[in-house]
């Protein structure tokens, strides 16, 4: 996209930022790269293989992208509901960050390098994401394309869960966590997961068995996605990174449409609108809890 290539040299000649975070090609499809000179800049790419959240190279974890010196990041509808979620929960200023928003055609469900289109598909969560074109940007560039299509979309996988009776939905969820290794890489590609000791990593007191079984397992899934609960912006990167195949996305999905129903919150890019997990309400019925 030579529109992105010219305005992040532009931004790195003028001394704006020191660092535009984008994407470029490498021998295995596209991956996040780091500019920090015009020269470099001119590698820049956007595409439908651009499946990786840029805004998790923003929260305080990442001493060393801060190092760097002040950034410009390429942030497509999700990412920009990242970064502000980052600044919502106070680990990152506005004025610290240039954004560059990109109007998003939709990525692919698998990110190749090679292979006929007939062999990609559309992440489940292009299908119906409410957002595609952020407005959390200092710049907006490409064009507008038509809605992605050609699969039941992320909504109606949700749909298709909770239908099922209480027993299957136990069943279901049971033999996806029994897959997972306790990698963590869920945790650590996710731009919201910012803690400097994760509640799994604490042993005095113990909260999350740290063995990789049905227990600890349980335990572990269902603390992060609370801990999400209205946050969760759907980029699906934490199922992308998954090597079990958790469907992590779904679990996800599940929190924020029932803090929608009860909160009448939705996530946006919207940086000064509360979140219902950090706002106290007098009228809060707490039905929760009885």
């Amino acid at each position: 996209m030579r529109e992105l290539r010219e305005l992040a040299v532009r931004l790195l000649e003028t001394s704006d930022v020191q660092v535009v975070i984008g994407w470029e090609e490498s021998r295995r499809g596209v991956r996040p790269a780091f500019a920090q000179t015009p020269a470099e800049a001119e590698r820049l790419v956007f595409d439908q293989r651009c499946v990786h959240n840029l805004a998790a190279y923003l929260h305080p974890r990442r001493k060393h992208i801060r190092g760097l010196g002040r950034p410009a990041v390429v942030v497509k509808g999700c990412d920009a509901r990242a970064v502000a979620g980052l600044i919502r929960d106070n680990q990152l200023r506005r004025e610290d960050v240039v954004l560059i928003g990109v109007r998003c055609p939709g990525v692919w469900a698998e990110n190749k390098a090679e292979g006929q289109p007939g062999n990609r598909r559309w992440a489940e969560r292009c299908v119906s994401c409410p957002q595609r074109t952020p407005t959390l940007c200092d710049y907006l560039i490409g064009e507008d394309s038509p809605e992605p299509s050609g699969g039941p979309g992320l909504e109606a996988q949700v749909e298709r869960i909770q239908a099922l009776p209480m027993a299957e939905r136990w069943a279901f969820w049971s033999s996806a966590f029994e897959r997972c290794v306790r990698c963590y890489a869920c945790r650590e590609i996710c731009p919201l997961c910012f803690c400097e000791r994760c509640l799994a990593d604490k042993s005095m007191p113990q909260w999350i068995e740290s063995s990789p079984h049905r227990r600890g397992n349980l335990a572990w899934h269902l603390a992060r996605a609370l801990h999400l609960a209205g946050r969760c912006v759907g980029c699906g990167e934490c199922e992308r990174a998954c090597p079990a195949g958790i469907p992590l996305s779904i679990l996800n999905a599940r929190l924020q449409q029932s803090v929608r129903e009860r909160f009448e919150f939705v996530v946006s890019d919207d940086p000064v609108a509360p979140s219902p997990i950090g706002e106290f309400r007098v009228d809060d019925g707490q039905e929760f809890i009885r």
